[in-house]
C-alpha cells in the first residue's frame, strides 16, 4: 500500500517481527480491536508473525491466530501483501527493521525504546519522514482512561497552573542476585536498564501530560554486578546457566528536570524494588489541585481541587469506567474495570483512525526521539556528574 494513498476502509494486513512478551500483548491488541471498535474505518488483519526460531514462531502463530510465519525479517518487509510492520524485538534490532520497512512503504509500529542511542532513534524519525509512511512508538500508558482524564483535566487548566511532575515506576525482578544475564541487562542490546525499560514509559508520561524537558540532573547504580549467563537469549526469563558474565546496565536510576513553564519534576526507575511486581505512578501537583495515578488501581484517578468547600476538600477517587471516559463505552457496563492488555487496543486502534485520517498517530517516531533525548541526557549528566540542558543535545 502507497504511504501517500492510505487506504480510507476495509483492512490493513500486519506483519509482526518479535512473539514473546510484547508479541503476545500487540497479538491481543489485534484480534480484540475489531471486535470492541467494530466501527472503525479501518481493521487490523494478522497476516504474518516473524520470529528466528521456527518452532517457537510456530507455537505463537497457532497460538495467537496468526495467519503466516516468517523467519527472515527482510522478507516480510519486502512482501507487497504487508501494510503495517509492527516491531517488538529487543531495542538493538529496531533501527535496522523500521529503516527498511520505511523504505519499503510500510507504516510501522515500534516498540519503546525506540533504539539503542538517540542517534539510532534520529535515524528512524528521518527514514519514516523521507518516506512519508505513518509510525508510532509505542507508549501504552497513554491509553489508560485515567490516564486520558488527567490530561482532559490539564487541559481544561483544572488543576491551574502546574508546579510539580513526580514520578515512579519500580519493580522487583532482578532483587535475586541468580536471576540470569538476559538481554535487558546488556547495554549494547538495551541501551540502559531500568532508565530506559522504565523511565522511558514516565519520560513520556511527563511530556504527555505536562510538556518539554528543559534540563536533567540524574543517578544510576547497578546494585548486582555480575549474574549467570542464560542458556538462551530471553528477555525476563529465568534460565540460567553456571558461567557468569557482566551487567552493564543500571539496576536502578533516580533523576530531577525542569520542565517548561517552571515545572519540576523528579523521576526514579528501579527492578530492585521488593514488593513492586509493577508500580507506575505519578503525581501533579498544581496551583487548583492535584492528580494522582497508580496503575496498580489503573481505573481510578485521584482529584484534589482546592476550589471545594473547605468541609469537603480531599482527594476524590474517580472511576474510570463509565461512558464519561474516553474507550469506556467500547467495553463493559459502568463499573467493570479493564486492564493492561485493553491499553494496547487502543494503542492500535490510534494507529488505525491515523491512517484512516492520513495523520501521524500519537505518540509518533518524534515522541520516541524526544524521550531519547532525556534518557541520553540523563545518561550524560551521570557520566559527568552535573546537570545536563536538553539543548546541548539538539541536532545539528
Amino acid at each position: 500500500m502507497s504511504a501517500s494513498n492510505p487506504k480510507k476502509q476495509g483492512k490493513l494486513r500486519v506483519g509482526m517481527v518479535g512473539y514473546k512478551f510484547m508479541g503476545k500483548a500487540h497479538s491481543n491488541a489485534y484480534r480484540a480491536m475489531p471486535m470492541f471498535f467494530s466501527e472503525a474505518p479501518l481493521q487490523p488483519e494478522m497476516a504474518v508473525i516473524c520470529g528466528r526460531d521456527p518452532e517457537g514462531t510456530e507455537l505463537a502463530r497457532s497460538q495467537f491466530g496468526w495467519q503466516e510465519l516468517e523467519t527472515d525479517w527482510r522478507k516480510l518487509v519486502q512482501r507487497d501483501d504487508i501494510d503495517i510492520i509492527d516491531i517488538n524485538t529487543p531495542s538493538d534490532s529496531h533501527l535496522d527493521i523500521a529503516i527498511a520497512a520505511a523504505q519499503s512503504g510500510k507504516h510501522i509500529l515500534c516498540e519503546k525504546p525506540l533504539a539503542v542511542t538517540l542517534q539510532d532513534a534520529r535515524k528512524m524519525l528521518h527514514a519514516a519522514e523521507k518516506a512519508g509512511v505513518k509510525h508510532m512508538t509505542g507508549f501504552n500508558y497513554r491509553f489508560v482512561p485515567a490516564v486520558r482524564l488527567a490530561k482532559k483535566l490539564l487541559d481544561e487548566g483544572r488543576v491551574g497552573k502546574i508546579y510539580h511532575f513526580r514520578a515512579r515506576f519500580l519493580q522487583d525482578w532482578l532483587v535475586d542476585p541468580e536471576f540470569p544475564l538476559v538481554w535487558r541487562l546488556r547495554k549494547e542490546i538495551a541501551g540502559s536498564g531500568a532508565q530506559s525499560d522504565l523511565g522511558a514509559h514516565i519520560v513520556d508520561l511527563a511530556r504527555y501530560l505536562v510538556g518539554e524537558f528543559e534540563e536533567v540532573v540524574g543517578m544510576s547504580e547497578t546494585f548486582i554486578k555480575e549474574r549467570p549467563l542464560p542458556r538462551e537469549l530471553s528477555g525476563n526469563k529465568d534460565n540460567s546457566s553456571t558461567e557468569r558474565g557482566q551487567v552493564t546496565v543500571d539496576d536502578a536510576a533516580v533523576f530531577m528536570a525542569r520542565l517548561e513553564g517552571g515545572v519540576l519534576g523528579s523521576f526514579e526507575a528501579s527492578r530492585c524494588a521488593p514488593g513492586h511486581r509493577s508500580l507506575n505512578t505519578f503525581e501533579i501537583n498544581g496551583s487548583e489541585g492535584s492528580i494522582r495515578f497508580d496503575f496498580e488501581r489503573m481505573n481510578e484517578l485521584s482529584v484534589y481541587f482546592t476550589g471545594d468547600d473547605d468541609d469537603v476538600q480531599g482527594f476524590r477517587r474517580i472511576l474510570c469506567t463509565d461512558p464519561a471516559h474516553e474507550y469506556a463505552d467500547a467495553w463493559w457496563p459502568p463499573g467493570h474495570t479493564i486492564g493492561f492488555e485493553h491499553t494496547f487496543t487502543h494503542e492500535v486502534l490510534e494507529l488505525m483512525n491515523a491512517i484512516a485520517e492520513d495523520r501521524l498517530p500519537s505518540p509518533s517516531f518524534a515522541d520516541g526521539v524526544r524521550c531519547q533525548e532525556v534518557l541520553e541526557a540523563v545518561e550524560q549528566s551521570i557520566a559527568e556528574r552535573r546537570w545536563v540542558s536538553l539543548a546541548e543535545l539538539a541536532e545539528s
